[in-house]
Protein backbone atom coordinates (compact mmCIF):
# COMPACT_ATOMS: atom_id res chain seq x y z
CA UNK A 1 0.00 0.00 0.00
CA UNK A 2 1.43 3.28 -0.67
CA UNK A 3 1.27 6.13 1.66
CA UNK A 4 -1.45 8.64 2.13
CA UNK A 5 -0.96 11.38 -0.43
CA UNK A 6 -0.12 15.20 1.12
CA UNK A 7 -2.35 17.20 -1.43
CA UNK A 8 -1.09 20.72 -2.49
CA UNK A 9 -3.71 23.29 -0.98
CA UNK A 10 -5.73 24.49 -4.25
CA UNK A 11 -4.59 27.70 -3.82
CA UNK A 12 -0.66 26.72 -4.33
CA UNK A 13 -1.19 24.55 -7.55
CA UNK A 14 -0.74 26.10 -10.95
CA UNK A 15 -3.51 26.77 -12.27
CA UNK A 16 -4.90 28.21 -9.09
CA UNK A 17 -6.94 31.82 -9.95
CA UNK A 18 -7.67 30.54 -13.56
CA UNK A 19 -11.29 30.66 -14.54
CA UNK A 20 -12.73 27.74 -16.73
CA UNK A 21 -16.15 28.06 -19.03
CA UNK A 22 -16.75 24.26 -19.47
CA UNK A 23 -19.37 23.05 -22.17
CA UNK A 24 -17.63 20.29 -23.24
CA UNK A 25 -19.44 16.76 -23.60
CA UNK A 26 -18.90 13.25 -24.53
CA UNK A 27 -14.82 12.57 -23.45
CA UNK A 28 -12.79 15.14 -26.15
CA UNK A 29 -13.85 17.92 -24.56
CA UNK A 30 -13.86 16.98 -20.48
CA UNK A 31 -10.69 15.23 -21.22
CA UNK A 32 -9.32 18.23 -21.64
CA UNK A 33 -10.91 20.02 -18.74
CA UNK A 34 -10.09 17.53 -16.28
CA UNK A 35 -6.32 18.42 -16.64
CA UNK A 36 -7.27 22.30 -15.92
CA UNK A 37 -9.65 21.38 -12.85
CA UNK A 38 -7.19 18.64 -11.49
CA UNK A 39 -4.43 21.19 -11.58
CA UNK A 40 -6.35 24.01 -9.75
CA UNK A 41 -8.63 25.95 -12.37
CA UNK A 42 -11.95 27.11 -11.39
CA UNK A 43 -14.34 25.28 -13.65
CA UNK A 44 -17.84 26.03 -13.85
CA UNK A 45 -19.39 23.05 -15.95
CA UNK A 46 -22.60 24.77 -17.93
CA UNK A 47 -24.77 22.68 -18.99
CA UNK A 48 -28.10 22.88 -20.79
CA UNK A 49 -31.53 22.46 -18.16
CA UNK A 50 -33.01 18.74 -18.43
CA UNK A 51 -31.12 16.30 -20.38
CA UNK A 52 -27.53 16.41 -18.76
CA UNK A 53 -26.40 12.52 -20.40
CA UNK A 54 -24.87 13.72 -23.34
CA UNK A 55 -22.65 16.01 -21.62
CA UNK A 56 -20.57 13.21 -19.90
CA UNK A 57 -22.32 10.31 -19.53
CA UNK A 58 -25.71 9.83 -16.86
CA UNK A 59 -24.76 11.31 -13.72
CA UNK A 60 -24.83 8.24 -11.04
CA UNK A 61 -22.73 6.33 -14.02
CA UNK A 62 -19.19 5.18 -13.50
CA UNK A 63 -17.88 7.70 -16.73
CA UNK A 64 -19.04 11.07 -15.01
CA UNK A 65 -16.97 10.88 -11.95
CA UNK A 66 -14.08 10.06 -13.80
CA UNK A 67 -14.80 12.75 -16.07
CA UNK A 68 -16.28 15.64 -14.15
CA UNK A 69 -14.32 15.97 -10.59
CA UNK A 70 -12.86 19.15 -9.36
CA UNK A 71 -16.12 21.35 -10.87
CA UNK A 72 -18.78 23.44 -9.95
CA UNK A 73 -22.01 23.45 -11.94
CA UNK A 74 -24.79 25.31 -13.17
CA UNK A 75 -27.61 24.55 -16.04
CA UNK A 76 -28.20 27.32 -17.97
CA UNK A 77 -30.29 27.65 -21.27
CA UNK A 78 -28.26 29.50 -24.15
CA UNK A 79 -31.11 29.85 -26.62
CA UNK A 80 -33.00 31.45 -23.92
CA UNK A 81 -32.36 35.61 -24.16
CA UNK A 82 -32.08 35.92 -20.63
CA UNK A 83 -29.92 32.76 -20.20
CA UNK A 84 -27.52 33.79 -23.41
CA UNK A 85 -26.97 37.22 -21.54
CA UNK A 86 -26.70 35.19 -18.15
CA UNK A 87 -23.23 33.47 -20.00
CA UNK A 88 -21.72 36.72 -21.28
CA UNK A 89 -21.79 37.87 -17.81
CA UNK A 90 -20.00 34.47 -17.00
CA UNK A 91 -17.40 34.80 -20.12
CA UNK A 92 -16.74 38.69 -18.94
CA UNK A 93 -15.17 37.42 -16.18
CA UNK A 94 -13.55 33.68 -17.23
CA UNK A 95 -10.10 33.12 -18.51
CA UNK A 96 -10.89 29.81 -21.21
CA UNK A 97 -13.94 28.49 -22.51
CA UNK A 98 -13.77 24.72 -23.72
CA UNK A 99 -16.42 23.38 -25.99
CA UNK A 100 -16.17 20.53 -28.37
CA UNK A 101 -19.85 20.82 -30.13
CA UNK A 102 -20.12 20.27 -33.93
CA UNK A 103 -18.55 23.31 -35.44
CA UNK A 104 -21.58 25.21 -36.37
CA UNK A 105 -23.70 25.29 -33.03
CA UNK A 106 -21.43 27.74 -31.22
CA UNK A 107 -21.97 30.19 -33.98
CA UNK A 108 -25.63 29.48 -34.21
CA UNK A 109 -25.64 29.95 -30.08
CA UNK A 110 -23.52 33.16 -30.89
CA UNK A 111 -20.86 31.99 -28.22
CA UNK A 112 -18.51 31.64 -30.90
CA UNK A 113 -15.18 32.81 -30.82
CA UNK A 114 -15.58 36.15 -32.42
CA UNK A 115 -18.63 36.69 -30.02
CA UNK A 116 -17.11 36.16 -26.83
CA UNK A 117 -13.49 37.82 -27.72
CA UNK A 118 -15.76 41.16 -28.09
CA UNK A 119 -17.07 40.44 -24.58
CA UNK A 120 -13.46 39.80 -23.24
CA UNK A 121 -10.59 40.14 -25.55
CA UNK A 122 -8.47 38.21 -22.89
CA UNK A 123 -10.38 35.44 -22.85
CA UNK A 124 -8.94 31.77 -24.53
CA UNK A 125 -11.21 29.88 -26.70
CA UNK A 126 -10.49 26.42 -27.05
CA UNK A 127 -12.34 24.00 -29.56
CA UNK A 128 -12.46 20.33 -30.48
CA UNK A 129 -14.40 19.01 -33.39
CA UNK A 130 -14.07 15.92 -35.20
CA UNK A 131 -12.36 17.02 -38.34
CA UNK A 132 -11.27 20.29 -38.43
CA UNK A 133 -12.99 24.31 -38.04
CA UNK A 134 -12.88 24.48 -41.39
CA UNK A 135 -12.91 22.46 -45.23
CA UNK A 136 -14.91 20.44 -46.63
CA UNK A 137 -15.61 17.95 -43.65
CA UNK A 138 -15.85 20.73 -40.90
CA UNK A 139 -19.71 20.40 -40.50
CA UNK A 140 -19.69 16.04 -40.12
CA UNK A 141 -19.96 15.80 -36.21
CA UNK A 142 -17.18 12.78 -35.36
CA UNK A 143 -16.51 10.25 -32.85
CA UNK A 144 -13.23 8.32 -31.91
CA UNK A 145 -13.93 5.14 -34.13
CA UNK A 146 -14.39 7.05 -36.97
CA UNK A 147 -11.07 9.19 -36.82
CA UNK A 148 -9.41 5.93 -36.47
CA UNK A 149 -10.39 4.78 -39.56
CA UNK A 150 -10.58 7.59 -41.74
CA UNK A 151 -7.07 8.59 -40.26
CA UNK A 152 -5.60 5.67 -41.32
CA UNK A 153 -5.19 3.80 -37.48
CA UNK A 154 -7.06 0.82 -38.19
CA UNK A 155 -5.45 -0.26 -41.57
CA UNK A 156 -2.00 -0.66 -39.43
CA UNK A 157 -3.56 -2.49 -36.14
CA UNK A 158 -4.05 -5.89 -35.95
CA UNK A 159 -2.90 -8.84 -37.64
CA UNK A 160 -2.07 -9.26 -41.30
CA UNK A 161 -5.03 -10.44 -43.00
CA UNK A 162 -7.79 -10.03 -40.25
CA UNK A 163 -9.14 -7.04 -41.71
CA UNK A 164 -9.15 -3.39 -39.63
CA UNK A 165 -9.37 -3.29 -35.80
CA UNK A 166 -9.75 -0.72 -33.38
CA UNK A 167 -8.09 0.05 -30.81
CA UNK A 168 -9.08 -0.49 -27.57
CA UNK A 169 -9.61 2.99 -25.82
CA UNK A 170 -10.96 6.06 -27.30
CA UNK A 171 -7.70 7.37 -28.26
CA UNK A 172 -8.23 10.12 -30.70
CA UNK A 173 -10.98 11.59 -27.70
CA UNK A 174 -7.86 10.99 -24.93
CA UNK A 175 -5.06 12.71 -27.20
CA UNK A 176 -6.85 15.40 -28.65
CA UNK A 177 -8.29 16.63 -24.72
CA UNK A 178 -4.60 16.28 -24.28
CA UNK A 179 -3.22 18.23 -26.93
CA UNK A 180 -6.00 21.02 -26.21
CA UNK A 181 -5.57 21.10 -22.35
CA UNK A 182 -1.31 21.74 -23.71
CA UNK A 183 -2.65 24.24 -26.35
CA UNK A 184 -4.70 26.28 -23.79
CA UNK A 185 -1.35 26.70 -21.34
CA UNK A 186 0.31 27.84 -24.12
CA UNK A 187 -2.35 30.38 -25.25
CA UNK A 188 -2.46 31.57 -21.41
CA UNK A 189 1.21 31.86 -21.22
CA UNK A 190 1.13 34.14 -24.58
CA UNK A 191 -1.39 36.16 -22.99
CA UNK A 192 0.90 36.86 -20.45
CA UNK A 193 2.78 38.24 -23.38
CA UNK A 194 0.67 40.11 -25.45
CA UNK A 195 -2.54 40.58 -23.13
CA UNK A 196 -4.77 39.06 -25.21
CA UNK A 197 -6.42 35.33 -25.47
CA UNK A 198 -6.79 33.59 -28.46
CA UNK A 199 -8.64 30.81 -30.44
CA UNK A 200 -6.95 27.51 -29.80
CA UNK A 201 -8.32 24.23 -31.79
CA UNK A 202 -7.59 20.75 -33.10
CA UNK A 203 -9.34 18.03 -34.14
CA UNK A 204 -9.89 14.23 -33.75
CA UNK A 205 -8.44 13.64 -37.14
CA UNK A 206 -5.60 16.19 -36.11
CA UNK A 207 -5.06 13.93 -33.57
CA UNK A 208 -4.93 11.08 -35.04
CA UNK A 209 -2.37 12.61 -37.84
CA UNK A 210 -0.29 13.03 -35.20
CA UNK A 211 -0.36 9.91 -33.33
CA UNK A 212 0.40 8.23 -37.51
CA UNK A 213 3.86 9.49 -36.26
CA UNK A 214 6.87 7.41 -37.42
CA UNK A 215 4.36 5.17 -39.68
CA UNK A 216 3.32 8.52 -41.82
CA UNK A 217 6.71 9.39 -42.20
CA UNK A 218 7.66 6.13 -43.68
CA UNK A 219 5.20 6.96 -46.35
CA UNK A 220 5.84 10.32 -46.80
CA UNK A 221 9.44 10.43 -46.91
CA UNK A 222 9.95 6.71 -48.24
CA UNK A 223 6.48 5.84 -50.14
CA UNK A 224 6.69 2.74 -48.07
CA UNK A 225 3.14 2.19 -47.37
CA UNK A 226 2.32 0.62 -43.44
CA UNK A 227 0.09 -2.43 -42.88
CA UNK A 228 -1.11 -4.67 -39.87
CA UNK A 229 2.28 -6.06 -37.82
CA UNK A 230 -0.04 -7.48 -35.03
CA UNK A 231 1.86 -7.91 -31.85
CA UNK A 232 5.12 -7.60 -33.88
CA UNK A 233 6.55 -4.33 -34.27
CA UNK A 234 6.25 -2.68 -38.16
CA UNK A 235 10.28 -2.68 -38.22
CA UNK A 236 12.14 -4.02 -35.61
CA UNK A 237 12.74 -7.67 -35.18
CA UNK A 238 12.40 -9.50 -32.50
CA UNK A 239 10.19 -7.05 -30.61
CA UNK A 240 6.74 -8.58 -29.79
CA UNK A 241 4.42 -11.11 -28.11
CA UNK A 242 5.67 -14.50 -26.98
CA UNK A 243 4.26 -17.29 -25.21
CA UNK A 244 5.33 -18.35 -21.49
CA UNK A 245 4.50 -21.25 -19.83
CA UNK A 246 1.34 -18.88 -17.82
CA UNK A 247 0.73 -15.76 -19.26
CA UNK A 248 1.86 -14.17 -22.80
CA UNK A 249 5.16 -11.01 -22.50
CA UNK A 250 6.60 -8.75 -24.18
CA UNK A 251 10.05 -9.00 -25.44
CA UNK A 252 11.93 -5.44 -27.45
CA UNK A 253 15.24 -7.62 -27.97
CA UNK A 254 15.52 -6.24 -31.59
CA UNK A 255 19.00 -4.54 -31.24
CA UNK A 256 22.38 -6.47 -32.49
CA UNK A 257 23.96 -6.00 -28.77
CA UNK A 258 20.29 -6.94 -27.61
CA UNK A 259 19.73 -9.96 -29.71
CA UNK A 260 23.15 -11.29 -29.04
CA UNK A 261 22.43 -10.78 -25.13
CA UNK A 262 18.80 -12.08 -25.27
CA UNK A 263 20.84 -15.33 -27.34
CA UNK A 264 22.91 -16.40 -24.80
CA UNK A 265 19.84 -15.89 -21.58
CA UNK A 266 17.91 -17.83 -23.97
CA UNK A 267 20.51 -20.67 -24.22
CA UNK A 268 20.58 -20.33 -28.24
CA UNK A 269 24.15 -19.08 -28.98
CA UNK A 270 23.66 -21.39 -31.93
CA UNK A 271 21.04 -18.64 -32.94
CA UNK A 272 24.17 -16.35 -33.40
CA UNK A 273 25.65 -18.25 -35.99
CA UNK A 274 22.51 -18.60 -38.51
CA UNK A 275 23.58 -16.39 -41.36
CA UNK A 276 19.77 -15.60 -42.13
CA UNK A 277 19.65 -14.05 -38.24
CA UNK A 278 22.92 -12.08 -38.60
CA UNK A 279 21.70 -8.69 -39.43
CA UNK A 280 18.30 -6.60 -37.88
CA UNK A 281 17.38 -6.55 -41.75
CA UNK A 282 17.58 -10.73 -41.94
CA UNK A 283 15.66 -11.24 -38.95
CA UNK A 284 13.09 -8.66 -40.18
CA UNK A 285 13.19 -10.50 -43.71
CA UNK A 286 12.80 -14.02 -41.62
CA UNK A 287 10.03 -12.72 -38.68
CA UNK A 288 8.33 -15.75 -38.83
CA UNK A 289 10.39 -18.57 -38.53
CA UNK A 290 12.51 -16.76 -35.74
CA UNK A 291 9.55 -15.47 -33.78
CA UNK A 292 8.46 -19.59 -33.91
CA UNK A 293 11.76 -20.52 -32.87
CA UNK A 294 12.03 -17.65 -29.78
CA UNK A 295 8.36 -19.42 -28.84
CA UNK A 296 9.29 -22.51 -28.41
CA UNK A 297 11.83 -21.20 -25.77
CA UNK A 298 10.02 -18.85 -23.68
CA UNK A 299 6.71 -21.06 -23.59
CA UNK A 300 9.47 -23.16 -21.57
CA UNK A 301 9.38 -21.07 -18.62
CA UNK A 302 6.75 -19.03 -16.54
CA UNK A 303 6.41 -15.39 -17.34
CA UNK A 304 8.46 -13.65 -13.89
CA UNK A 305 11.45 -16.34 -14.71
CA UNK A 306 11.95 -14.49 -18.37
CA UNK A 307 10.90 -11.02 -16.94
CA UNK A 308 13.53 -11.54 -14.28
CA UNK A 309 16.36 -12.26 -16.16
CA UNK A 310 16.25 -10.49 -18.92
CA UNK A 311 15.54 -7.50 -16.71
CA UNK A 312 18.67 -8.45 -15.11
CA UNK A 313 20.28 -8.58 -18.52
CA UNK A 314 18.65 -5.17 -20.16
CA UNK A 315 16.66 -6.71 -21.99
CA UNK A 316 13.36 -4.65 -22.31
CA UNK A 317 10.64 -7.25 -21.32
CA UNK A 318 7.18 -7.25 -19.39
CA UNK A 319 3.61 -9.44 -19.06
CA UNK A 320 0.56 -8.81 -20.79
CA UNK A 321 -1.21 -7.93 -18.18
CA UNK A 322 -5.52 -8.00 -17.57
CA UNK A 323 -6.68 -4.73 -16.21
CA UNK A 324 -7.30 -6.24 -12.83
CA UNK A 325 -3.38 -7.39 -12.55
CA UNK A 326 -2.72 -3.88 -13.78
CA UNK A 327 -3.88 -2.67 -10.64
CA UNK A 328 -2.49 -5.09 -8.40
CA UNK A 329 1.22 -4.51 -9.71
CA UNK A 330 3.53 -3.41 -7.54
CA UNK A 331 5.10 -0.33 -9.57
CA UNK A 332 1.34 0.72 -10.46
CA UNK A 333 0.77 0.92 -6.70
CA UNK A 334 3.51 2.92 -5.92
CA UNK A 335 2.67 5.53 -8.52
CA UNK A 336 -0.72 5.93 -6.36
CA UNK A 337 -2.73 7.38 -9.12
CA UNK A 338 -5.75 6.27 -7.90
CA UNK A 339 -8.01 8.83 -6.65
CA UNK A 340 -11.62 8.76 -4.80
CA UNK A 341 -14.25 11.43 -5.47
CA UNK A 342 -16.98 11.38 -3.38
CA UNK A 343 -20.61 10.90 -4.84
CA UNK A 344 -23.89 11.74 -3.19
CA UNK A 345 -25.22 8.70 -3.87
CA UNK A 346 -22.54 6.00 -4.45
CA UNK A 347 -19.80 6.94 -1.29
CA UNK A 348 -16.29 7.36 -2.75
CA UNK A 349 -15.66 6.12 -5.75
CA UNK A 350 -12.07 5.09 -7.38
CA UNK A 351 -10.87 7.40 -10.73
CA UNK A 352 -7.39 7.59 -12.54
CA UNK A 353 -5.75 10.66 -11.10
CA UNK A 354 -3.64 13.45 -13.18
CA UNK A 355 -0.52 11.57 -15.00
CA UNK A 356 1.59 14.42 -14.84
CA UNK A 357 4.61 14.78 -12.00
CA UNK A 358 5.41 18.29 -10.77
CA UNK A 359 7.91 18.13 -7.93
CA UNK A 360 6.65 19.77 -4.71
CA UNK A 361 2.72 20.01 -6.30
CA UNK A 362 0.51 16.63 -5.81
CA UNK A 363 -3.08 17.48 -6.92
CA UNK A 364 -6.32 15.56 -5.93
CA UNK A 365 -9.87 15.61 -5.37
CA UNK A 366 -11.18 19.52 -4.34
CA UNK A 367 -14.86 18.53 -4.92
CA UNK A 368 -17.31 15.98 -5.82
CA UNK A 369 -19.31 15.15 -8.65
CA UNK A 370 -21.72 18.17 -8.96
CA UNK A 371 -25.54 17.75 -9.09
CA UNK A 372 -26.70 19.76 -12.02
CA UNK A 373 -27.72 23.24 -11.59
CA UNK A 374 -25.41 22.48 -7.68
CA UNK A 375 -23.70 26.06 -7.74
CA UNK A 376 -25.94 28.31 -9.62
CA UNK A 377 -26.38 30.78 -7.38
CA UNK A 378 -23.01 31.50 -6.47
CA UNK A 379 -21.63 31.01 -10.03
CA UNK A 380 -24.31 33.91 -10.80
CA UNK A 381 -23.54 35.97 -7.52
CA UNK A 382 -19.48 36.23 -8.85
CA UNK A 383 -20.28 36.84 -12.06
CA UNK A 384 -21.71 40.49 -10.17
CA UNK A 385 -26.06 39.47 -10.55
CA UNK A 386 -27.90 40.28 -8.04
CA UNK A 387 -30.05 38.53 -5.61
CA UNK A 388 -32.89 40.51 -7.52
CA UNK A 389 -31.62 39.27 -11.47
CA UNK A 390 -31.01 35.38 -10.38
CA UNK A 391 -34.77 35.75 -9.58
CA UNK A 392 -35.59 36.60 -12.44
CA UNK A 393 -33.31 34.93 -14.30
CA UNK A 394 -34.90 31.61 -12.45
CA UNK A 395 -38.58 32.43 -13.23
CA UNK A 396 -37.61 33.09 -16.30
CA UNK A 397 -37.29 29.58 -17.02
CA UNK A 398 -33.70 30.10 -18.43
CA UNK A 399 -31.83 27.98 -15.29
CA UNK A 400 -34.64 25.25 -16.00
CA UNK A 401 -38.23 24.58 -14.81
CA UNK A 402 -36.47 22.07 -12.08
CA UNK A 403 -33.51 24.04 -11.67
CA UNK A 404 -32.52 24.36 -7.92
CA UNK A 405 -29.10 25.79 -6.28
CA UNK A 406 -29.64 24.03 -2.51
CA UNK A 407 -27.34 20.90 -3.22
CA UNK A 408 -29.83 18.83 -1.14
CA UNK A 409 -32.90 19.57 -2.83
CA UNK A 410 -31.22 19.33 -6.16
CA UNK A 411 -30.18 15.67 -4.86
CA UNK A 412 -33.75 14.81 -3.56
CA UNK A 413 -34.36 14.78 -7.39
CA UNK A 414 -32.78 11.38 -8.36
CA UNK A 415 -34.53 10.12 -5.27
Amino acid sequence: MTARRMETPPDKLPLSGIRVLDLTLARAGPTCVRHLADWGADVIRIEPPGGHDGFGGARDGFDFTNLHRNKRAIALDLKHPQGHAAFLRLAEGADVLVENMRVAVKHRLRIGPAELAAVNPRLVYASISGFGQTGPYAHRGGVDQIAQGMGGLMSITGEPGRGPMRVGIPINDLTAGNLLALGVVMALFDRERTGRGRWVHTSLLEAQLFMLDFQATRWLQDGDLPGQAGNDHPVNTPMGVFPAADKPINIAASSPRLWEVFCRVAGREDWLRKPEWATPQGRTADRAALNAAIAEETRKRPAAWWVERLEEAGIPCGPINNIREVFEDPQVRHLDKVWHVPHPRRGRLPVMGSPLNLEGLTPGIRRGVPEAGEHAEEILAEAGLTAEEITELRASGALGSEQTCNSQTARSWQR
